[in-house]
């Protein structure tokens, strides 16, 4: 299956967010991906988890990147990349249930099918996929993976 690969800069502000769910809205539609489908739905909040912890825990540029399917299929896979300049690593992080936030990766964990991430250059690439599986009804499947080793625990990227 051919892939198209898109990417946006992202700036070291907050407000990028929007801007990148937005982007990623518009380059999933344009691939076929409606803003209705399941896969689209998950995708963008994985995109606003990712970008917000780049922006906000680094305070440097980050760089968006989606591999989405050229041709929409019953069973296809979509990733999505966040590479920043900080060499810092995830890192695993205890939240009480009362604190706002610190629960980003944990919830990339538990939606994205696999996840990871890797140095690049002077910084990492945190990524993640997303499978459309077949299924014999006419709402759009999103397969859930096997558990990762971080189940249960909350991540933030420092």
């Amino acid at each position: 299956m051919q892939v198209l690969q898109v990417q946006l800069e992202i700036r070291p502000d907050p407000a990028e967010v929007g801007r990148a769910r937005s982007w990623a809205r518009s380059r999933l539609a344009g691939s076929g991906i409606g803003s209705d489908d399941p896969l689209a739905e998950t995708l963008i909040l994985l995109v606003s988890e990712l970008v917000t912890n780049a922006v906000v825990h680094t305070g440097r540029p980050a760089v968006l990147r989606l591999s989405l399917p050229r041709v929409v299929a019953e069973s296809a896979t979509v990733r999505l990349e966040v590479a920043d300049h900080s060499d810092r690593a995830p890192v695993p992080r205890c939240v009480d249930g009362d604190q706002t936030g610190g629960r980003g990766l944990a919830l990339v964990d538990g939606l994205a099918d696999r996840w990871g991430w890797s140095p690049e250059g002077s910084g990492k690439r945190i990524w993640c996929e997303l499978d459309r599986c077949e299924d014999s009804g006419e709402s759009t499947t999103i397969c859930v993976g096997d558990a990762s080793a971080y189940e249960g625990l909350a991540f933030e990227v420092v």
